[in-house]
Formats: structure tokens, sequence, C-alpha cells
């Protein structure tokens, strides 16, 4: 290997390693036992580490001081600065009109981005973080408080080990630098939240996780939702266990399952639905992201490759949504309606049940009629209010514990 390599700070006191390139900084794990390495602070202090058998960096005793070297900027969540004047020009002309409040993401495009450019696959997936960061900039400023990206799918496990290592390494990287930039989130009340099955994810990896959703959860300005391990039919069927497990416990009843309750155990029930779901690349596909919530969305799909991705290509979707947005919002509200009518039928139904089983046939008046749906519909809301705060607690649960885990 030519270039350098970096140590940076890491979580507990493991520094973590970059290879510069033509194209910047990604992340490097040496893949050659006993291959000679030559590592530099950013100070520009070296030290020289040896691969082992299993193709980690082994380090010498006096290179761990390095760890206190400066965080490199370019790995931030939170990108500082002012919009142009043009850019700002802009922006007030968009908020003039309906602006979204929840935009979706699927940052598609890394890889052919990289070879476009002849870089390393990793080096493209770096370069679409950076742009994350950046995109996350321009939505603050266009007062967009929520933003949720597809980081990861259930899927990509079934690439190259090479290419997925690489990615679980990119993405202890990015946490490991959002905990250490915990006071700037904080400053612009950046909550985190990570939507999947993180079980499928490296221990560490999921502790790493679980601590950036922690210590963010009390952050309410703004918003970030980053599926990784995910996938819609997944988070749909994991929501139905979910319900499953409500009826087990003897929290709802059978008759208590709706799709209101469905959207409830999903992953994202602490969201809105999106307003505006984008898709970079120029595919034409939703590729098994946010399917349920996406229904009366609108949705944009752009040609441009996501590490090129430009302020101007985000103000041409929000157009996108203005234009559709009377059309969105109507149908929005006619499905609210609908979801009513369903569930006002489905007690109906219930009472309708219970008082011919109670009355022996005998005829019901339309008083007591109306008496037993109002107390059941009373009673159906109680049993749902305890068991999505039992779902909570659980799922509360999983994060702290594996924060315990990490602070042993």
């Amino acid at each position: 290997m030519n270039e350098a390599l970096y140590v940076f700070p890491g979580q507990r006191g493991r520094p973590s390693v970059l290879f510069q390139s033509r194209g910047g900084l990604v992340p490097c794990r040496s893949r050659e036992p006993g291959l000679q390495l030559t590592v530099k602070s950013i100070s520009g202090c070296k030290c020289n580490a040896i691969s082992s058998k299993n193709g980690t960096l082994m380090w010498e005793p006096d290179a761990f001081p390095f760890v206190k070297a400066k965080t490199c900027t370019d790995m931030s969540w939170i990108k500082e600065g002012e919009l142009s004047l043009l850019e700002k020009i802009s922006a007030n002309i968009l908020k003039a009109g309906p602006m979204p409040k929840h935009v979706a993401f699927i940052m598609d495009g890394n890889r052919r981005f990289a070879r476009k450019k002849n870089m390393e696959r990793q080096e493209g997936h770096m370069q679409g973080f950076n742009k994350l960061a950046e995109t996350l900039r321009w939505c603050k400023h266009l007062n967009i408080p929520e933003v949720t990206v597809y980081a990861f799918s259930i899927e990509n496990f079934k690439r190259t080990e090479d290419e997925v290592d690489g990615l679980m390494e990119l993405a202890r990287q990015k946490f490991e630098r959002l905990l250490e930039e915990h006071e700037n989130l904080e400053k612009h009340g950046v909550c985190i939240r990570v939507l999947g099955d993180l079980n499928m994810l490296p221990l560490d990896l999921q502790q790493l996780i679980a601590k950036a959703v922690f210590t963010t959860r009390n952050h309410n300005k703004c918003f970030v939702n980053v599926c990784f391990a995910y996938t819609s039919r997944y988070e749909i069927t994991n929501a139905v266990r979910e319900m499953a497990w409500g009826v087990e416990q003897g929290l709802i009843k059978g008759s208590d399952v709706s799709e209101a309750l469905l959207s409830e155990c999903l992953y994202s029930n602490n969201s809105p639905n999106p307003d505006l779901l984008i898709r970079t690349s120029g595919e034409v596909r939703l590729s098994d992201f946010l399917l349920w919530q996406t229904s009366h969305s609108c949705l944009v799909f752009q040609s441009v490759l996501w590490p090129e991705y430009s302020f101007w290509n985000l103000c041409e979707a929000i157009l996108q949504y203005q234009l559709n947005h009377k059309s969105i919002q109507k149908a929005r509200d006619l499905h609210r309606e609908h979801q009513a009518l369903q569930q006002l039928e489905a007690d109906r139904a219930c009472v309708a049940e219970l008082l011919q089983h109670h009355s022996n046939g005998k005829p019901v008046d339309s008083q007591r009629r109306q008496e037993a749906l109002l107390h059941y519909t009373s009673c159906r809301e109680e049993r749902v209010r305890d068991f999505l705060k039992a779902l909570k607690h659980k799922r509360d649960s999983f994060f702290s514990d594996l924060c315990k885990v990490l602070s042993l």
C-alpha cells in the first residue's frame, strides 16, 4: 500500500483508520497478513503497524496516544455554514409555498459514482455519507425538521464480503464520530433514530448505534432516521409479530388489530409519514423502502448520482411536491376519513355481537346500543394505549441494555 493511513479518535480508546486516496479519506482494514504499514495521526506523527492473520491491524504501544489527535471534520454529521446568496433567495421563494416537513431519501448511486471517478467502492460510500451531511444542512436551512435515509438494506448483506465489511466499518466510523460530537448535536437539537433489525448487525456496532440513539433521544428540533438492516416488508412483518405478541400477552384482543394499530407498531411509529420521497441515480423503484408510509407521499425520481446531489436538485424535488401538494393532501384526508369509518364499523360489529350474546336475542334500543358503543370504544382505546406503552418499553429496554453492556 503506497499511501499513508491516518488514525482518528475511536470509541473507548480504539483508533479508527482511514486510507488517504485520490478522492479523500476512506475506511481501511488491511486484508494482507504481515503487511507493514505506516500510520499517521492528523498532527503528522508516525507509528508502525502490521496486519495480523485475520487482516486486522496490530499497533505499536506508542500508537495509542495518537488516538487523541484532532478529529477529521469531514466525518461530521453536522455541516456548518450558510447558504450562498442565490441559494438563500431560492430557499425563501420555496418557503413561501407549502414545504414538506418530512423528506425521505433513497441515496442511490455511490458505487456508480466510484466507477465513474475510478475510485474504490468504499470511497464512493464515504462520499455518499459526506453528501448526506451536506443535505442535512440544506434541509435545516429549508426548515425541514425530519429526514429519513435508506442507509443499508437487508438485501445488501448479499453483496461481497469485502463490501459488506467495508460498509459495517464505515458505519462504525460514523457512529463513533456522532458520539464524539454529541455537544454539537445537542446545540442543533438533532435526534438520531435507527430503524431496522439491529440484531442482524455485529454486536459492537449495535452498541454504538444504541448509545447514539439513547444519547440524542431527548433532542427535538430535528430528526434523522437512519434505516439500517431494513426493508419495508420485514418492518411490516415485524409489526404483525408485535401485535401477535400483544394478543398473546393479553394486552389487546384480536378484534383490536387494525390498519391504524399496525402503523403504530412500525419502526417509524414516532414519525409522521414522509411528505416527499426522493430517489437518486435514475432508478424508478422503491426497493422495499417505506412502502407502507409512502402510500400518500410525493415520489420524485432524479437521475443524478447521490454523491453529486446538489442544493438545486433538492429544490427541484420540493417544487414537484408543491405542485402536487393539494392532491396529496386531499388523498390523505380521504384516507383518514375512510380509516375512521372502518374503525367505527368494526367497533359497531363487536358491540352488536356482545349485545346479542347478553340480551338473549331480545331487541336493544338505540340509546343502550350507543352507550355500549361508547363504552366499548373507550375500553379498546385504553387497551391499545397500554399495549403501545408496553411495546415502547420493550424497544427502549433493548437500546438501554445495549448501552449498559457498552459501558461495562
